[in-house]
């Protein structure tokens, strides 16, 4: 029994990956398709939390609850439009995997039946079991208590039956137990910090979006890049300096 969650984790990483049949239709026809991206918001929004979300997503701004509210709504109006019966918060623990936590449409209405209801509290925080993911030794098993809070930055897509919500993963005392928070502060403390720089020529820049690391588009350069008397790679560089 003690090894069971072991052997689970071992036979999902054993899964082959399933083979997909291309379309026969042009790419512009299905592409994004299952994806709630910004010409579905449009359509199933309202325009007041449309501009809201999309002000959220381009500039941080935070969401107010009757926004969620009208995002949830849309979201869960055109994710049963395409089949979806089920939503997930969809995370990146630390196991080098992904995870998620699984509910229907539906909610109990106290008298014994259900409601197909999906709420933006429902959107925006989930608590999965956070003692079944490695946590760094910050927190005791007691104190496992875990949140999945939506990112809106990510947009929703639909996989099967089941709309997927990009999340991050956090403790309850703050700390970060996935690989997506760290990342998304590493892009504001980028964005911060370029956009700083950048007021320097421009005053009306207002965000800085970062897509490659140097290390991506470096190596595309001709010639090294000096650093002191090396290249970024350490290597001497061609003078023999």
């Amino acid at each position: 029994m003690s090894k069971l969650r072991f052997r689970v984790v071992e036979s999902a990483f054993e899964k082959k990956a399933t083979e997909l049949t291309t379309p026969a239709e042009r790419p512009s026809k299905y592409y994004g398709e299952l994806v709630f991206n910004r010409e579905k918001m449009f359509k199933y929004l309202p325009e007041k939390a449309y501009e809201r979300l999309v002000d959220s997503i381009d500039n941080g701004s935070p969401l107010d609850r009757e926004t969620a509210n009208a995002v949830a709504a849309g979201m869960k109006k055109w994710a049963m439009e395409k089949g979806a019966t089920h939503y997930t918060h969809w995370f990146h623990p630390l196991t080098e995997g992904t995870a998620e936590k699984h509910d229907a449409f539906i909610e109990h209405d106290g008298k014994g039946g259900v409601l197909e209801e999906f709420e933006g509290k429902l959107l925006i925080q989930q608590e999965p079991d956070a003692s079944s993911f490695p946590n760094g030794g910050i927190r005791n098993t007691f104190e496992a208590r875990g949140y999945s809070a939506w990112d809106p930055s990510s947009p929703a897509f639909i996989v099967g039956d089941t709309l997927c919500i990009p999340t991050i993963f956090i403790a309850y005392t703050g700390e970060s137990l996935d690989y997506k928070a760290p990342l998304l502060k590493a892009l504001e403390a980028v964005n911060k910090a370029a956009v700083d720089v950048c007021h320097y020529f421009n005053p009306d820049v207002k965000k800085v979006y970062a897509y490659l690391g140097w290390e991506g588009i470096l190596p595309s350069r001709r010639g090294p890049v000096r650093r002191t008397s090396r290249s970024v790679d350490d290597r001497p560089n061609l003078d023999g300096t």
